[in-house]
């Protein structure tokens, strides 16, 4: 910060206060302009599954994209891993969005409507037939969901601590909480797509924006030049991968990550309700498309501008940054944008601001619905199961509320068990859930037994690993450091697993098959 004027800072934070307010206008008129296509449970959770291709592809993409992708990911495997970082990005692009829809959207959207399913419990109920399997798979929703959101809350806030020196992260975190639970509140899924959409085209703005800035800055000099200048740096500080398109030593964990954050929106159902609410199968087709280059410049920038933190952020000790990973991307903004005091560079940085913030509340938007409909639709009628429809959603819209002062005070209290689950929950839900799901949708032949398997091999793996390395190593933390990896044989173990415990197990009744797939599905 002792490079940025108090003069230019000021400027920075106005234009950056005037941005904020008009963009928490809109934000609240969409949820409140979206409330009466909210009051039914489809309408709340779905929208009454009619929302179109640009929305839904929109919707598909911010909550992919947090915040955390920018100030956690980008800053630390860009300072790591340098330019191969960039193919993360790419990876989400192709695996978890364009390869995602092709595989998934249209046999998800049959199925659901035929089965009625409004969450992915209810889909496992339907498709399985238990009752005890969406309770289940309720229960996974909620306990790692939720603490996965309050992830979303770190990464804004470094950013705006950057731009406010002294201002409290809490007010700073409250402030999203606020926005998210009264646009969520009021509209329901309606008024997140929509506002997600809005967030879209903010969010590939700034990264637009950010990408060329950032490159042009005299301290980078352009493509080849920073290049030059980020190989450089690495051969100084011992590192010769940085400026490898293929990872150079790092490739091993270069492929995890790829694997853990494309493969696992397969299985993430906060990913997959998107595909609940496309209204039909042309939507499908434009929405994969569209969401897919939504993907390819959101990833690829947020790596990019990442890999450049080395030009902008001192070396600290053992070739770490200056204040840490998550301070790589704030540094670069306010360096590179927040010096000369011009108008068009203070505005540029208030539209990157606008970028994160959006990120983060369309993904905390999306997980907290995800979380609210696991306890009000898919656990309270267990309980209560003549529960009437407009107190279905009187519960969701005060779970939704609930949920987004849980998360947010799991953020601020920073305590170590809500801080590991965290680590753990994109992994363990994905590895949950994608097996079952997927043989579910394609696989005639799939058991109760089969999905019971997929759902808690999940768990079992991440844990039994996570309980290995902690005592081989005897530091929790280097268990920690292999999420990503744990997370990958989650998935692969409930993938294989399915199947082959389905063929050694009781089969379905065929008339349940023949609902779950209609008359005229394919499949094996």
């Amino acid at each position: 910060m002792g490079t940025v004027s108090m003069q230019n800072l000021a400027q920075v934070q106005m234009t950056t206060i005037v941005a904020l307010i008009l963009f928490s206008i809109i934000m609240v008129l969409v949820g409140f302009y979206a409330t009466k296509r909210a009051k039914t449970v489809e309408g709340f959770l779905l929208g009454g599954r009619k929302i179109g291709a640009w929305i839904s592809a929109f919707a598909y993409g911010t909550t992919y994209f947090s915040a955390v992708i920018f100030i956690g990911y980008a800053g630390k495997h860009g300072w790591d891993i340098g330019y191969a970082s960039i193919w993360i990005g790419v990876g989400n692009a192709i695996l978890g969005s364009l390869i995602a829809w092709l595989i998934l959207a249209k046999r998800t959207r049959g199925m659901t409507h035929r089965l009625g399913a409004k969450t992915m419990p209810e889909f496992f109920e339907g498709r399985y037939g238990s009752t005890a399997m969406k309770v289940y798979s309720a229960l996974i929703i909620f306990v790692f969901l939720v603490p996965y959101s309050a992830a979303v809350y770190k990464g804004l806030g470094s950013l705006f601590v950057t731009i406010f020196p002294g201002a409290d992260i809490m007010i700073v975190m409250s402030i999203v909480a606020i926005l998210t639970a009264i646009y969520l509140v009021f509209g329901g899924y309606v008024a997140t797509a929509y506002n997600d959409f809005i967030q879209g085209v903010i969010m590939i703005a700034g990264a637009v924006v950010m990408v060329f800035a950032i490159t042009y800055n005299p301290a980078v000099g352009g493509f080849s030049t920073g290049f030059a200048k980020i190989k450089a740096l690495g051969d100084a500080a011992g590192n010769t991968s940085l400026t490898n398109w293929f990872g150079g030593s790092n490739w091993k964990f270069l492929a995890y990550n790829i694997m853990l954050t494309s493969f696992g929106t397969w299985g993430l159902p906060q990913m997959i309700m998107k595909y609940y609410a496309i209204k039909d199968e042309k939507s499908i087709k434009q929405a994969t498309v569209i969401s897919t280059s939504f993907a390819l410049i959101i990833g690829v920038s947020a790596y990019y501008v990442g890999v450049l933190g080395r030009i902008f952020v001192p070396i600290a000790e053992k070739g770490m940054p200056k204040d840490g990973f998550d301070m790589v991307v704030p540094q670069i903004l306010m360096q590179a944008l927040g010096n000369d005091g011009s108008l068009i560079t203070t505005i540029i940085l208030a539209v990157i601001m606008l970028l994160l913030l959006s990120a983060s509340m369309s993904t905390l938007a999306g997980v907290v619905l995800t979380s609210s409909s696991a306890i009000s639709v898919d656990l309270l009628p267990v309980v209560h199961p003549n529960i009437k429809e407009q107190h279905k959603v009187t519960a969701l819209r005060l779970l939704c509320l609930l949920f987004v002062a849980a998360s947010f005070l799991f953020a601020v209290t920073n305590i170590t068990f809500i801080v590991n689950l965290m680590s753990f929950s994109w992994g363990i839900v994905s590895g949950c859930f994608i097996g079952p799901f997927i043989w579910g949708l394609y696989y005639k032949k799939t058991t109760k037994a089969g999905a019971w398997a997929g759902l808690i091999s999940g768990l079992v793996t991440v844990v039994a690993l996570t309980t290995i390395y902690t005592i081989t190593s005897g530091d929790f933390k280097v268990a920690m450091s292999m999420s990503p990896q744990f997370g990958v044989c989650a998935m692969v173990v409930s993938v294989v697993i399915v199947p082959v415990v389905s063929l050694l197990t009781k089969s379905v009744p065929v008339d349940h098959i023949k609902s779950s797939f209609g008359i005229e599905t394919g499949g094996r």
